[in-house]
């Protein structure tokens, strides 16, 4: 058995197989964002593996950082008859639908739910 193979085999076989791979030159930074935060990687390797059609992207080396991200609320403008549906379906004061509207988004059906349950 060979300890290892030449670069030239290994892109040889590779080519059989449908596969290739090439560099990113110049990237910066890598950025994962997931639901609640954010994974950085500066100064990565990035290779790009073209499995016939296919991408997959390999990320080495850098400085890897994590950082929360911070929900913005968007302001939701509540109507009048809203508040009062909610209100009414509940059986809840007027300040406590509308609290319930501006914590579902605005969402009818969610906030009686919210109200119901509590």
């Amino acid at each position: 058995m060979r300890k290892g193979m030449s670069q030239r085999e290994t892109k040889r076989i590779m080519k059989r197989m449908g596969l290739s791979m090439d560099v990113m030159s110049d990237v910066e930074e890598v950025v994962f964002k997931m639901g609640s935060k954010e994974m950085i990687i500066e100064d990565p390797e990035v290779a790009i593996l073209n499995l016939k059609g296919q991408k997959v992207f390999q990320v080495t080396g850098g400085k890897i950082t994590e950082r929360a991200l911070v929900s913005e609320k968007k302001i939701v403008t509540i109507p009048a008859e809203d508040v009062r549906l909610v209100a009414d379906q509940t059986g809840r004061g007027v300040e406590e639908a509308r609290r319930a509207l501006e914590e579902s988004g605005g969402d009818l059906a969610k906030a009686i739910l919210l109200l119901q349950v509590k």
